[in-house]
């Protein structure tokens, strides 16, 4: 039964390197977590990286909006005219929250929400 008023939850997909050397996605783990809780189906193809992208963890705020912008496609066929729930493990900057739901939206998504498991504290500075 699905509680929440979405269509589809997706997860952030890490590059294909990121998760050969990892073994898992940390951001699927957690959607499937959340729709067990809630009802929502998983669909890990519904979000692509389309392209690698370089660690975020020494970059600064403009430098992770540039890293992710167009490293995202999303398939029409799973987020036309739905709401789609966007899965990330921490938000920092919002720049890959940003990316996302720019490629989801533009894929014919009505709604993108996001959650994460942790966020930066919101007064913390990025040059």
């Amino acid at each position: 039964m699905n509680r929440w008023s979405a269509d589809v939850i997706a997860p952030v997909p890490l590059s294909r390197e990121r998760l050969r050397q990892r073994g898992y996605n940390q951001a699927g783990l957690l959607a499937d977590a959340l729709a067990a809780r809630v009802g929502v189906p998983v669909i890990p193809v519904a979000l692509q990286r389309v392209r690698d992208t370089a660690s975020q963890v020494t970059l600064g705020w403009a430098e992770r909006q540039t890293n992710v912008a167009g490293a995202f496609r999303a398939s029409p066929e799973h987020v036309k005219d739905r709401t789609v729930v966007v899965v990330d493990d921490v938000c920092t900057t919002g720049a890959t929250l940003a990316a996302s739901a720019a490629a989801l939206h533009d894929a014919g998504a009505l709604k993108v929400w996001a959650v994460t498991l942790a966020r930066a504290r919101w007064d913390q500075t990025f040059t």
